[in-house]
């Protein structure tokens, strides 16, 4: 792996604190924010795993929580949309101050809630944002009307085994009018604790990040698939 610059963040908002890390090789050529899910934060090794693939790719990182600790143990928040989103742009504005280069093309990461929290922030940001991918993802709760105003390429990752996950994301997939793919990993819970079945998510995330972080958002019809098909 090139050289590896790591940074401490410390993200305020009006409810306090969210730590984080921003992990920076030499030569980044994009920047993707992780926005965890329900009862997951920064230290989810699930995501630390994604995130030490894509920077052996050359691009950034920043794991971050989207909620205070005190947050976090309500359900409440944890499923509050808005709020999520809110947190992902404060904390994508904060990212991209810390660079030199403003304009380093912007992906969102998001797992479980955090992929309609990623979503949504996509929308906000216009053509800042280049690529979207979800990991067991909640995509359906970014709303119809949220979800048919995405133009950013979007690929929704689904555990073969997560049978109520794949059809909500199959509804979402419907709803988009981006660039999009639906990839169903064979064999994978809606942890993705199976053995390989990470090894994959990654794979394919790397991919698509590199494939569309150098590249203006393109419309075009979606497709589902295997990932062998």
């Amino acid at each position: 792996m090139s050289n590896l610059t790591q940074k401490r963040a410390d993200i305020e908002v009006d409810a306090g604190r969210l730590d984080g890390t921003l992990a920076v090789p030499e030569g980044a050529k994009g920047l993707v924010l992780f926005a965890h899910g329900t009862g997951s934060g920064r230290q989810s090794p699930r995501n630390s795993f994604v995130a030490s693939v894509l920077q052996q790719r050359a691009i950034a990182t920043l794991l971050f929580d989207l909620l205070t600790p005190a947050e976090d143990t309500e359900y409440r928040t944890r499923f509050d949309i808005d709020l999520l989103t809110q947190r992902l742009m404060i904390a994508t504005r904060w990212a991209r101050a810390q660079f030199e280069e403003p304009g380093l093309p912007l992906g969102y990461f998001g797992a479980s809630t955090g992929a309609a929290a990623a979503l949504r922030a996509s929308n906000l940001m216009g053509s800042a944002t280049r690529a979207v991918v979800s990991r067991g993802g909640r995509p359906d709760l970014a709303g119809g009307e949220e979800l048919a105003r995405v133009r950013v390429p979007t690929l929704l990752l689904v555990g073969g085994r997560d049978t109520p996950v794949i059809a909500l994301n199959r509804d979402a997939f419907a709803m988009l009018r981006c660039d999009k793919q639906l990839r169903v990993i064979p064999g994978a819970g809606h942890l993705f604790e199976e053995p390989g079945t990470m090894e994959q998510v990654a794979q394919q995330a790397a991919e698509w990040f590199e494939q569309h972080l150098t590249s203006p958002p393109a419309l075009s019809t979606g497709v589902e698939r295997e990932p062998n098909s």
